[in-house]
């Protein structure tokens, strides 16, 4: 039977996972709160740091842009700016 080879840093790759299932959740209950921004923006960063470890250019890519789009939504919330 042929093994399977694991990726390095899988820890890390299951946390950035549960992260986005809770953040996932948190938007499903709280829709009208920022707590499951927050979540989405941590997981997306961890993904994107992920993607550094693995060299993965489409996880870097992704991921990066999510991190940016979340960043530019928390900011917005803290200075108070509504759209």
């Amino acid at each position: 039977m042929k093994k399977i080879a694991t990726k390095p840093y899988q820890p890390l790759a299951w946390t950035a996972t549960f992260v986005l299932l809770c953040a996932a959740m948190l938007i499903s209950h709280y829709p009208n709160l920022m707590y499951g921004v927050y979540g989405f923006a941590i997981a997306s960063t961890l993904w994107t740091i992920v993607g550094f470890l693995w060299q993965e250019k489409s996880l870097i890519f992704l991921n990066g842009v999510l991190t940016i789009i979340y960043a530019y939504g928390i900011i917005k919330d803290i200075v108070g700016i509504t759209t």
